[in-house]
């Protein structure tokens, strides 16, 4: 009895929609894990500020409450055990699996009971769990890198993207809405859920074995695998960008509800309005980024991004200085998601293109760690603002700030385009 062989060209076909179905599935899994890591941070350092604007909190103290975040400017020196150390079933699915779980232990007892009048204790359990996620965070993209090919990076900057807006709809909206209606422990019990869901879905993916780093040497000490990653060509101009770009935007976005609270918002209104209409603008903004920066260019989409943050910026600066309506506050809101979003693509996207085979955790960590460290310095020089020269001054201080890094993203942006232009034709495939 014969059997019938398809045709190699059927074969290839048949592949190919394979591999299509493979990627679609794990981008689907990451944006998943980005948005459940992602709810719980969000929660902490967005949610939880207009709470505590409630409770007489000032914006000095919110903004130090943002030390608690501190452990993500060390992503660089958490990812080295993660490099190091390999779990025999599968090197970063079993970090990511670990990690994820003890977050959602962490946010289990932060959720026992109401700690808005125990600062100590709050700031402590949040410091815990911000170094958890920070840690998770790590195994969860590098193993994303590992698996997704070269051609699928920007569309994954842009799923991220758009799984972090999620995350701040869920974090600052839905979660907000939990907590008035169910009471403290709500919030903290259902994100720790959405973790317990990513760690099943781990247990299905396929990790392939790791390549080799450089065999013997200095390479393999932590030290000297920093120092490769800033040694890549371009990495410089490339990692100034990724410190001015997102954090002047980010940190109008971060004092919108306490902004908005101020000029007679209610709680609920915020929430959806800006929690939930902001997050879905922002995830519209990063899926819809990844298309544009494709159909752009990266040369010409570099400063593009820069210029809509500053245009978001002199929107919201506007609003406040000339009195706005209601109806101008929340367009100027929406403008800032979408800046928010675009920047957030843009990033995450060329993340990707700046790690090399066999170090994805450690350059990844690297970039993560030079990406935080202005993510909280910036809200926190905000705070002080506030309190100083009033919400006015501080949106004048940060687009006068994001004035400049156009400017940066107008000289950069050549250089950064060559670089990834020649990574993505050299790599080829790497899932």
């Amino acid at each position: 009895m014969a059997f019938h062989h398809p045709p190699p060209g059927q074969r290839h076909q048949a592949g190919d929609t394979r591999a299509r179905w493979r990627h679609a599935l794990h981008q689907a899994l990451f944006g998943w894990l980005n948005l459940a890591l992602t709810a719980p941070s969000v929660y902490l350092w967005l949610g939880l500020p207009l709470i505590m604007r409630q409770h007489g909190w000032s914006g000095t103290q919110i903004g130090l409450f943002q030390l608690a975040g501190l452990p993500a400017v060390f992503k660089f020196a958490l990812a080295a055990p993660v490099e190091r150390h390999r779990f025999a079933a599968g090197h970063y699915r079993g970090w990511a699996a670990l990690l994820c779980l003890l977050l959602a232990l962490l946010l289990c007892l932060i959720g026992r009971q109401p700690l808005l009048a125990s600062r100590f204790e709050l700031f402590a359990l949040a410091f815990a769990a911000a170094m958890m996620a920070t840690w998770a965070d790590i195994p969860v993209n590098a193993l994303a890198i590992k698996l997704l090919p070269a051609s699928q990076r920007l569309r994954a900057g842009g799923l991220r993207s758009a799984a972090l807006s999620m995350g701040a709809i869920v974090g600052g909206g839905l979660m907000l809405l939990a907590q008035a209606r169910w009471g403290w422990r709500a919030p903290f019990w259902l994100m720790a859920g959405g973790l317990g869901l990513g760690v099943v879905a781990l247990g299905f993916v396929r990790e392939p074995a790791a390549p080799m780093p450089e065999p013997t040497g200095v390479a393999n000490l932590p030290s000297g695998q920093w120092r490769g990653y800033f040694a890549q060509p371009g990495a410089m101009a490339w990692n100034g960008l990724l410190l001015l770009c997102f954090p002047f935007v980010g940190a109008a976005w971060f004092y919108l509800k306490p902004l908005l609270l101020d000029h007679g918002f209610a709680p609920a209104q915020i929430a959806w309005a800006v929690g939930v209409g902001g997050g879905l603008a922002a995830a519209g903004a990063g899926l819809a980024g990844a298309r544009a920066i494709k159909a752009a260019g990266m040369a010409r989409a570099i400063p593009g991004v820069a210029v809509l943050g500053l245009l978001a910026l002199v929107a919201l600066s506007a609003a406040v200085w000339l009195d706005a309506p209601p109806a101008g506050l929340l367009a100027a809101a929406m403008l800032v998601a979408v800046a928010m979003g675009a920047t957030a693509t843009l990033a995450f996207g060329l993340t990707m293109y700046f790690t090399r085979p066999g170090f994805d955790a450690v350059d990844y960590g690297t970039q993560a760690s030079l990406f935080a460290l202005s993510r909280l310095a910036v809200p926190l020089a905000g705070g002080l603002l506030i309190d100083s020269v009033g919400y006015r001054g501080m949106l004048l201080a940060l687009t006068m700030s994001m004035a400049l890094v156009t400017l940066l993203a107008l000289r950069q942006r050549q250089r950064i385009a060559g670089i990834v232009s020649g990574r993505h034709l050299g790599e080829g495939a790497r899932g």
